[in-house]
């Protein structure tokens, strides 16, 4: 079971990421989203990053003119996945949004069209059923600044496919990722399982003014020699899925702290459109940021 043609849907943070990482591999890519703008948003992310992989894989304009060759785009569904053989979903981590993009994309998509994930903390049984088409649909989860951080967590679940799981774990490596497979659906996978409590920790410290971001992230970074605090991080990540998480935590739990987290990051870093790395401020002002300078542990 090997795959030529790839649909990414949605091309936020990850979504443009992974869709450019799979181009630069020689497969035909799709990029689907709700619109034409948001598309062009897209398209325009594309050419900074063509500029980091020249810098960090020493990429050739070559292998660039290729990558955008193999590059399309269309908000029609229908379009997008009328000769899909991978289907990769990038759209927001917010349940509701999910189970009704798989709802619609499950009337659409051919037979052959496997159906992955990249959700970051929901599981694939979650979804199943919406997709119709469960025993071709998991998880290949991402981390951020995937040519560089090139690891591709695969999660199924007990209705998917062992055969259809092998072949993700294939595709990742052909994308050149390392492939982790896991061997039983895990909130957050490994990664996030390991990176959610930290960010998590930083932001109650922060919330409950035990100390400033700086000192927060100075603090990991000098004890354990991390290029990058959590405060760093989650910009990297995005606070906005920091936020959705954090929301669907504080709903379920209604835990005292998430509320007050959640209420922070909304009136302090969403309603000012304070996103992160996506919009140039969060909790660091980009391209800047203070962590990377010389003199920020000292």
């Amino acid at each position: 079971m090997t795959y030529k043609n790839v649909t990414i849907a949605g091309s936020g943070v990850l979504g443009y990421q992974i869709a450019f990482q799979t181009a630069f591999h020689g497969f035909n890519v799709t990029v689907y989203d709700i619109n034409d703008a948001v598309l062009g948003k897209a398209k325009a992310k594309f050419s900074s990053l063509g500029e980091a992989f020249k810098r960090d894989l020493n990429a050739t304009q070559q292998q660039l003119d290729k990558t955008f060759q193999n590059l399309s785009y269309t908000s029609n569904l229908l379009e997008a996945v009328k000769d899909a053989d991978l289907l990769i979903e990038a759209v927001p981590e917010n349940p509701e949004i999910k189970i009704d993009f798989y709802t619609k994309l499950a009337k659409v998509a051919p037979d052959k069209t496997v159906f992955v994930t990249n959700s970051s903390t929901l599981l694939p049984s979650h979804f199943a059923e919406a997709t119709g088409r469960p025993s071709k649909f998991l998880a290949l989860h991402f981390a951020n600044s995937i040519w560089i951080h090139n690891t591709a967590e695969i999660m199924g679940h007990n209705g998917t496919d062992p055969k259809v799981f092998d072949a993700v774990v294939d595709f990742a490596k052909a994308i050149g990722m390392l492939a982790l497979p896991l061997h039983k659906e895990q909130p957050g996978y490994i990664l996030n399982s390991l990176l959610v409590p930290l960010l998590s920790a930083a932001t109650s410290l922060l919330v409950n003014e035990v100390a400033k971001p700086e000192t927060i992230d100075k603090t990991w970074m000098k004890a354990t020699g991390a290029p990058v605090g959590p405060f760093g991080i989650l910009d990297i990540v995005g606070i906005t899925t920091a936020y959705n998480i954090d929301k669907i935590a504080a709903e379920k739990t209604k835990d005292d702290l998430k509320i007050k987290t959640v209420a922070y990051l909304k009136e302090n870093f969403i309603d000012k459109n304070k996103l992160g790395v996506a919009t140039n401020e969060g909790f660091y002002n980009y391209p800047n940021p203070a962590y990377k300078d010389v003199d920020f542990l000292k």
